[in-house]
């Protein structure tokens, strides 16, 4: 709401050219419109199929409405009709930036169920991965919400990166979205001649790119602008919503379950959890940022630890888990991601339940659009990092 009141006030006897009258009054109120405005569903080429109800106030947010289901494909109920090599293929797909990291997690889980050992070998592989795909997500949303903010120019340069990242892992799994690397007790097949070596060398490469986003992005007055003390979010609230990953480092919450529940050989190498100040849209970028700093740092290390050796164990032509249940958590890209699968003796699990990252991130969003300015709007979206798939699954 305004306090001034203009009035055009207009003579009778103005004559066409003379210069008009404005009165400008202290006493009294803009008047605006109350509407419901909605954000969707986008296109699923983007972050995937959302859709936001905001009820507005002229340009200010009273209120927003998240509206999911648009993608649900039942990847939870489908898994309790495939045999537990099988549904490693399912957690592929409902978050596409992160399928190594998707399948790592409930391959921990069937193992644990299995109290199977994993050879060292596979364990540092699958570490190695693990953060090279942190990588190639967190690249997708630089890019990406630099779009949003109205920068092309940035997105060219993650694919840059992206695309050799992505021929790396090519050249070891076959795949370049949906891996289908991890089994149960290993992984597929061993590394390919020379791996490691070009792991490697890509790390500098990369790291020495850094700084491109830095000068055209994190460094931009317009973006700092547009960023700077939009959508704070205060750590307690982020707690209180169950937001993980990213969003909640940035409010100053180094929770990380690599760190606090170390799974694979992380207990064994130093692991950097970058955090912010502010829990605001620029935070939130920084922090993720700072975290492919930090994965490069992990890898740099993993090269020095990966010993010679089996990568897999024998499996039975058909695997069983004995009754009972298990829950495993790991830090996939976008925050916390969580296994619990329930056996009943047979090859299928009797249930399979997933604790996603952005679900929770998704949740939170009515609190941070609350009040803003219908500009604002998309900066604070953009930088609530979320894939549909992973919350919709």
């Amino acid at each position: 709401m305004s306090d001034l009141d203009v009035t055009e006030q207009v003579s009778p006897s103005t004559a066409p050219g003379e210069d008009l009258v404005l009165e400008i009054r202290g006493d009294g109120d803009f008047e605006t419109a109350e509407m419901s405005l909605s954000i969707g569903p986008a296109h699923p080429a983007t972050h995937g199929v959302l859709r936001i109800v905001l009820d507005m106030d002229g340009e200010r947010i009273r209120d927003a409405h998240p509206v999911i289901g648009y993608m649900h494909r039942g990847f939870e109920k489908l898994a309790e009709h495939r045999d537990y090599r099988q549904i490693m293929a399912l957690t592929n797909r409902h978050d596409w930036l992160s399928g190594f990291n998707n399948e790592l997690g409930v391959a921990l889980a069937v193992e644990r169920m299995l109290e199977m050992e994993v050879p060292d070998r596979a364990q540092w592989i699958r570490m190695l991965l693990a953060e090279w795909g942190r990588i190639l997500n967190h690249l997708m949303f630089v890019g990406s919400y630099a779009i949003e903010l109205g920068a092309i120019t940035p997105m060219f340069y993650a694919f840059r990166e992206r695309e050799d990242i992505q021929y790396l892992l090519e050249s070891a799994t076959g795949g370049r979205l949906h891996f289908t690397y991890n089994q149960a007790g290993g992984i597929k097949n061993d590394l390919p001649k020379g791996f490691l070596q070009q792991s490697a060398a890509l790390v500098p490469k990369v790291r020495a790119r850094l700084q491109d986003y830095v000068d055209l992005i994190l460094g931009n007055e317009i973006f700092q602008g547009r960023t700077k003390g939009v959508g704070p979010l205060p750590p307690e609230v982020a707690l209180a919503y169950g937001v993980t990953g990213p969003t909640l480092h940035a409010t100053g919450v180094p929770e990380d379950s690599r760190v606090t529940e170390p799974y694979l050989k992380y207990g064994d190498i130093d692991v950097h959890v970058p955090v912010g100040d502010n829990g605001d849209s620029f935070d939130r970028f920084a922090v993720l940022l700072g975290r492919i700093e930090a994965s490069l740092d992990m890898i740099d290390q993993i090269h020095d630890h990966v010993p010679a050796g089996p990568v897999n164990q024998k499996l039975p032509k058909i695997l069983k888990a004995p009754e009972g249940f298990t829950y495993v958590r790991t830090e996939n890209p976008l925050g916390q991601l969580g296994y619990f699968l329930q056996s009943d003796g047979s090859k299928n699990p009797w249930r399979m339940k997933m604790r996603t990252a952005s679900f929770s991130n998704v949740q939170v969003l009515p609190y941070l659009l609350r009040g803003a300015l219908m500009p604002d709007a998309i900066s604070i979206l953009g930088s609530v990092f979320f894939v549909v798939g992973d919350v919709d699954r």
